[in-house]
């Protein structure tokens, strides 16, 4: 199965350990996984912010970076949201994408990927992964198929993070009281890692943990997934 790795602007730019996670886990699973060099942003920020026009050529460099491949893979249910729901209201008929739980789930049928995590863990669904694109429970069934890892249920889980990409910068107050909600739920939990399939709502949440210097450490869904006894996850300073 010839597979594209969709990294996102965020994810290439501030989190690239987790793009790094995500070749591991598929490659362990069968998978050849390849990095089109010529792939660049979705379009969301600009569709989202009301550049409809300026996301349309964004839609269609994908379309014509990605056409090749069986399946591409994105570690962000936002980003596949955007590629699946509103590149086709551009013009474009854009090719299989997935985000990484219902890929690893739906597509190759697995739910115990292999993987190895000693710690407490809470996991929160991010917006577009179970809104628009309908995840649901996918994290949480691999989530407890890892061995050691001890998995809390998050209170008010569904509730959203306050992020939202820009809505966070137009509405920061609003963002701010929302995220001090989401914070009031993690800590509740007294979870060491906070996991998530958006690196976006990752940096919105972690950010604001490690601000009240709460120890706990988000971490993407791909590199817990990734961690095994032989090849183990390591919290980076």
């Amino acid at each position: 199965m010839r597979v594209a790795l969709f990294a996102t602007c965020l994810t290439d730019t501030f989190f690239p350990s987790t793009a790094r996670a995500v070749v591991r886990l598929l490659e362990r699973l069968g998978c050849s996984v390849e990095f089109p060099l010529g792939q660049t942003c979705c379009g969301q920020m600009h569709f989202n912010t009301g550049y409809r026009e300026h996301a349309k050529p964004l839609a269609r460099k994908y379309t014509d970076v990605f056409r090749d491949y069986d399946h591409v893979v994105a570690p962000s249910g936002s980003c596949a949201g955007m590629v699946r729901e509103i590149h086709p209201t551009l013009g474009e008929s854009p090719p299989r994408t997935f985000e990484l739980a219902e890929f690893l789930v739906d597509v190759l049928g697995v739910t115990d990927v292999g993987a190895w995590f000693p710690h407490r863990v809470t996991y929160h669904p991010t917006c577009h992964s179970l809104r628009m694109l309908g995840v649901g429970d996918k994290p949480l069934a691999l989530l407890r198929a890892v061995k050691a890892l001890d998995l809390v249920e998050l209170p008010d889980a569904s509730h959203c993070c306050g992020f939202g990409g820009t809505f966070a910068v137009k509405n920061a107050e609003t963002s701010t009281a929302m995220l001090a909600d989401k914070m009031t739920s993690v800590l509740s939990t007294g979870a060491e890692v906070l996991c998530a399939g958006d690196n976006s709502c990752l940096m919105h949440i972690g950010g604001g943990l490690s601000r009240l210097r709460a120890g706990v450490r988000p971490v993407h869904l791909a590199e817990i997934l990734a961690s095994t006894e032989e090849d183990p996850w390591r919290a980076t300073p």
